[in-house]
């Protein structure tokens, strides 16, 4: 079993900055691929990014492409989503999720995930 949490979220204007953190623990992080997802109120689950097992790999959601960069410490066990040039459309629960049978580039499909955090919110204002 893995546990995830994330932490990091908050209120912030357009235009700025914050960075997502996910601690894991209980397994061998550096097995798993991770993926950053978020959920607007009323709309679906989306993709946003994912690194996978050795940082060797990254994918991005076309939305983010350019503003966010998703990281991996594997020494700490921790996956970061840094993100810049925040827009309102950004506001969302942010969730983290770890895959551990990953194909070689990160999946984008929620359903690929295994084991998921409990979400941290990010609101940014216009």
């Amino acid at each position: 079993q893995l546990q995830l949490v994330e932490s990091g979220g908050g209120l912030v204007q357009a235009g700025g900055s914050l960075r997502l953190s996910c601690a894991a623990s209980g397994r061998t992080f550096s097995s798993y691929a991770m993926g950053w997802f978020r959920q607007a109120p009323g709309k679906a689950r989306e993709f946003v990014a994912a690194v996978a097992r050795s940082a060797s790999s990254t994918r991005y959601a076309d939305s983010v492409k350019g503003r966010f960069t998703v990281s991996r410490d594997n020494a700490k066990n921790t996956v970061y989503l840094q993100m810049n040039s925040l827009k309102p459309e950004d506001t969302a629960v942010y969730y983290c999720a770890a895959d551990e049978r990953p194909p070689l580039t990160p999946s984008a499909l929620g359903t690929r995930y295994d084991y998921w955090g409990q979400g941290t919110q990010v609101t940014v204002s216009s």
